[in-house]
Order: structure tokens, then sequence, then C-alpha cells
């Protein structure tokens, strides 16, 4: 597995290359570009602010901020994994003619959406600055937050680009398990546990904690919004989680390395 480990270091250009293309491949036939990275989360936020606060009559006086900010961790998170199903399958071409090691192409896409987030961060800054937030020496966290959702992507996307190797169905099922994470995080809606407790039977409030997208969103929250230290114990629980699981993947893809090859 170490040997494993050390081809994939060693295939670092081809893990920049995988990335510029995926990066300019998403925009190849755009008009706008690369602008379009920063108009979609504008649009997205338009389109559930038109929802929540015009139609609905909630939300309070940050939360357009508030809104901006879980929607564009949210579309990091919910492209990196529904892209990571057919991270593997659509370099099968490649894949049968060149020996690679496999896992490197749910890797470069994570960090191909790293970029793409980099973009988003942009917007956010757009609106604290409009809206008078000005961030407090918590900010100095920020890309250590950053890091451990990457990590975390990487796990998801190394375990999700395995799976669908075998099973191409994953791919179906995708859309709806990222949806009822989307609708049970507090991405479009403002929430906190004691606010929660009032709606949910207590005995299911546990889920609340232990759902990692609540968890990283609350975390940029605090340190952009809130100007205070996110909760790190929860933040250590899903590092360390990921790591374990990204290892554990990295075994199996060097164990069935011959496999993926035999389906493709």
């Amino acid at each position: 597995m170490l040997n494993y480990i050390s081809e994939i270091l060693k295939r670092k250009d081809l893990l920049i290359y995988l990335v510029k293309s995926s990066l300019k491949a998403e925009n190849r036939n755009s008009y706008l570009g690369y602008f379009w990275w920063l108009l979609d989360p504008l649009l997205n936020v338009v389109v559930y602010y038109f929802l929540v606060v015009i139609l609905l009559g909630r939300g309070g006086p940050g939360y357009p901020v508030y809104l901006v900010i879980g929607l564009v961790v949210w579309r990091w998170i919910n492209t990196t994994v529904n892209s990571s199903a057919k991270s593997i399958t659509k370099y099968s071409s490649i894949i049968n003619q060149v020996y690679l090691p496999k896992a490197i192409f749910p890797l470069s896409l994570s960090v191909t959406q790293l970029f793409n987030f980099c973009f988003g961060l942009v917007v956010i800054a757009i609106f604290l600055a409009v809206f008078g937030y000005v961030p407090g020496w918590q900010i100095i966290l920020l890309p250590v937050i950053i890091l451990i959702t990457l990590i975390f992507l990487g796990a998801i996307s190394l375990f999700i680009s395995y799976i669908t190797v075998f099973v191409r169905d994953i791919d179906n099922v995708l859309s709806h398990v990222l949806r009822i994470f989307f609708y049970s995080s507090p991405i479009i809606w403002e929430g906190s546990r004691i606010a929660d407790s009032e709606r949910i039977p207590e005995q299911l409030l546990f889920i609340l904690d232990l759902n990692p997208v609540a968890i990283l969103l609350n975390a940029y929250r605090a340190i952009l919004m809130e100007q205070q230290t996110p909760q790190f114990l929860g933040l250590f629980v899903i590092t360390v989680v990921s790591i374990i699981a990204i290892l554990f993947m990295l075994y199996h893809y060097y164990k069935n390395e011959h496999k993926i090859i035999k389906v493709l």
C-alpha cells in the first residue's frame, strides 16, 4: 500500500494535468466561461432568497450572508459528490491502455472543485462587505476549515468512484441522497439546536449533531459571520474519520486495481 501511495505522489504531474483539463472542460462550450463560477452562486442566492424571504416571509437582516455561505459551501459538496461517480469511468479508455493509479482520478476531481469553491469565496466576500460583516481574528482558521472539507470530500470521492465502477446504479441514487442532506442541513433554513428542539423530537436531535454537512456549515458561518471559533470537536471527528476512510479506500484501490480494469 505504501508503494501505491508513493506511485500516486510520483504522478503529481498527471494530477496537475487532470485538474487543469477538468477546469477547462467545464467551461469549454460556455459563452461566459469562468464568469459562471461567480454568477452561478449569485443566481442560487437570488432564487432561494426570493423563495424564503419574499414568498415565505422568513429570514432576518443577515439572512443573505447566511444564505450565500450555505449555498457556496453546499455547491462545493454537491458538485464534488455528483462528479465523483463518473471520475473513473469517464477515463476508461485511458485506464485500459496505460497503467495509472486509479485513485488519482477522484482525488484530482476533489482538487478541481476546490478551485471552483475559491471563486465562491469571492462571492461570499462581496456579501460580507455589502452587509457590513467584518470577520475577526478567527478568519485565520478559514484555511483549516477548507482543508478539513477537502479531506472529507476526498474520502467521499474515493468511496463513490470505487463503488460506481462495480455498481453503476449508484449514480442514479446520489441525487436523492444529496437532496436529503440539502433539506436536513441548515443551508437555506436558519436554525440552532435550541430552536430545532422545539420542532424535532428530542430522540432525533442526535442526527443533527452527527450531520457532517451541518458541522462544516456552522464552522464557516462561525468564522465569517459570528466572529467565533468553530466547534472543534465535530471538526476533529470529521477529520479523523475521513483520514481513516481515505487510507481504507486507498488499500481497496491497491488490492483491486486489476478488478477495476476488468470491469471497465
